[in-house]
């Protein structure tokens, strides 16, 4: 009898509505395609995320995935542990990353290597065209970035200033994509004396989470006229997960996001057909995300 492939996907943290997205889409293909799934996750900790998938490299040969399907949390994602993955035959999908390893690694491998993303650059380049739809008069936008080793939110924010109009200004703040982060950083911040005198027009993440984080330390300003002028401000995110994102857009807590697909269920789709065929899928394949509401329907808000 034919064994069921098995496939690992580390994902980096369980406190994200994208990740939770990328965990159902995952368990979806599974079903579909009667694969034996083993979902784990990293608490943003790139030394948990190699250990976790070195010790499944380190089974025997029956419980050993046949594929690891991963969201790197570090940098680097873990070119070391991908050489032992490529040397076990396992087949290997990098996330949201196109890391330069990757080319050399599929030479001789037996098994499917490749990287399967986002694209976030355009994705920032959607939120500054957001910004000048919002802010056709220009002003000034809290904006609550991604940690500063993420490539996917340094490219988010390089193509954000790409498009947004030369008379918005932008005021960083670091978090590490968690709505509990989010809420940290913009408390931390109202600390300040220099927030104290800060006049917003706009508050935006690079995801959803982090705008309701935002959004949760607003509410608990004691000054009622502050907290209310907090409020009334429109918050923006990405990720625009249908019941996350997408329903906080309908509900007129966030006036948009950006609908990213969620990756898992497409890798594990291209890892069977991969192990099936013999086949490599390309090397890198990118998907594609969109405004919600549309840039056009933002702008006719706001004429």
């Amino acid at each position: 009898m034919t064994k069921n492939l098995s496939i690992l996907v580390s994902l980096p943290t369980r406190e994200n509505d994208f990740q939770i997205e990328q965990a159902l889409s995952a368990e979806q293909a599974a079903r579909k395609l009667g694969i034996i799934l083993e979902i784990s996750y990293a608490d943003n900790d790139a030394v948990s995320q190699s250990t976790q998938i070195l010790k499944a490299l380190q089974r025997d040969r029956e419980t050993r995935p046949d594929g690891i399907v991963f969201e790197p949390v570090g940098r680097d994602a873990l070119p070391r542990v991908s050489r032992a993955a490529r040397d076990a035959g396992v087949g290997w999908a990098v996330l949201n990353r196109a890391p330069d390893y990757v080319s050399e690694l599929r030479n001789g491998a037996t098994a499917p290597i490749f990287t399967l993303t986002s694209d976030h650059l355009e994705i920032g380049r959607i939120q500054g065209r957001q910004f000048a739809a919002l802010l056709p008069e220009g002003g000034c936008v809290l904006y609550i970035e991604g940690p500063s080793q993420s490539s996917s939110a340094n490219k988010r924010t390089s193509g954000m200033l790409e498009t947004k109009p030369a008379n918005i200004r932008v005021r960083p703040l670091k978090a590490q994509w968690t709505q509990e982060s989010g809420q940290r950083a913009v408390r931390s911040w109202l600390c300040l004396a220099t927030s104290q005198s800060a006049e917003f027009d706009l508050v935006a993440a690079q995801d959803d989470s982090m705008a309701m984080g935002a959004r949760k330390a607003f509410e608990e300003v004691s000054d009622k006229r502050k907290r209310d002028g907090w409020l009334s401000l429109p918050f923006t995110g990405c990720d625009g997960v249908p019941k996350a994102g997408q329903t906080w857009v309908s509900d007129g807590l966030l006036v948009a996001t950006i609908h990213i697909p969620p990756l898992a269920g497409r890798a594990i789709e291209m890892l069977a057909k991969g192990i099936q065929n013999g086949l490599q899928p390309p090397e890198t394949s990118v998907t594609v995300s969109v405004s919600v509401p549309s840039l056009m329907v933002l702008a006719a808000r706001n004429p």
